[in-house]
């Protein structure tokens, strides 16, 4: 009786997703708002070292936010997620909202992240990692304040690599970073 519930319900969200996927134009590149330097979109490793290069300065140093928008599809997010009271929640922003919002937090503190290690997987022109990071105020604090992952949704259109997604959580005492995320 299960099967026979769900055979409709499975044919229902066919149905519906073939009609969103006629409905939707031909896939293109969306036209660049911000051109992005050759080097920095070349390469999954490229795209990603941008990322973590942009939003990385010192206290009081303004960070290119040009550079920043061009390494994002248009239509891209930047999610954290967070914990609170045993649920989880998560904050969509456009690369233009993040930078409203982090962008004086970073300047103001001093922020550096770096990757300490990855796993990608790749398919196609699709590509996906997990890249374990740790953050400092300053580059040569000891001790990062903090750590987590940030999952890279990333897509190749033919010319350039593009960020897609950001998702990202940081490590808490409920939720360490797990050891095959970690360098060996």
């Amino acid at each position: 009786m299960k099967n026979l519930i769900l055979v409709p319900l499975f044919l229902l969200l066919v149905i519906g997703s073939s009609a969103i996927v006629v409905a939707q134009e031909s896939p293109s590149t969306p036209p660049e708002t911000y051109e992005a330097n050759p080097a920095d979109v070349s390469s999954i490793d490229a795209i990603t070292a941008a990322v973590y290069e942009v939003i990385s300065g010192p206290a009081g140093e303004e960070r290119d936010w040009d550079r920043f928008r061009s390494l994002f599809r248009p239509e891209a997010k930047l999610i954290p997620v967070g914990i609170r009271d045993g649920q989880a929640g998560s904050f969509p922003m456009t690369p233009d909202q993040y930078i409203e919002r982090s962008g004086p937090w970073l300047v103001q503190n001093g922020f550096f992240e770096t990757e300490i290690n990855r796993v990608t997987e790749q398919y196609g022109v699709i590509a996906h990692h997990f890249s374990t990071y740790e953050s400092r105020r300053k580059a040569d604090d000891p001790e990062p304040f903090a750590r987590g992952i940030n999952s890279f949704q990333l897509m190749n259109d033919g010319q350039r690599w593009w960020v897609v997604n950001i998702f990202w959580q940081g490590e808490s005492e409920e939720y360490p970073v797990p050891g095959e995320y970690l360098p060996e």
